[in-house]
């Protein structure tokens, strides 16, 4: 019989509950995840289904990624990737930005004029 550590036992434990995190939800007229953080859309995003946030631009706006048991609902899409399901809203692939350290932090909102928070 396989004897795991305590601490591996633990992170195992970790990434099974992340792996169930819930669906995006409106709150205070913006997009978020399930821990409150602000989400975005990449108006460089024009074919439907494929992201063009990829490499550096990734690593500072990672996709809203979703567990394998979500399901679409009503606005709220997801599009396959390399690392699963991502998140979309109306067609559109949702990110997070990593400056942003608190729920409700905006500073992604309009950089560069080609980043937006998602106002549903």
């Amino acid at each position: 019989m396989l004897k795991l550590k305590p601490l591996l036992l633990l992170a195992l434990c970790g990434l099974s509950i992340q792996a169930f995190a819930a669906a995006p939800k409106a709150s205070n007229g913006m997009l978020v995840d399930d821990k409150g953080m602000t989400l975005y859309t990449f108006d460089k995003d024009t074919t439907p289904g494929k992201s063009a946030c990829s490499g550096a631009c990734a690593a500072i706006w990672p996709a809203a990624l979703a567990s394998s048991s979500d399901t679409a609902s009503g606005d709220l899409g997801l599009m396959p990737t390399a690392d699963g399901q991502q998140w979309t809203y109306k067609g559109h692939p949702l990110y997070r930005y990593a400056s942003d350290k608190k729920a409700g932090d905006m500073g992604g909102d309009n950089f560069k004029n080609i980043w937006h928070t998602v106002k549903p």
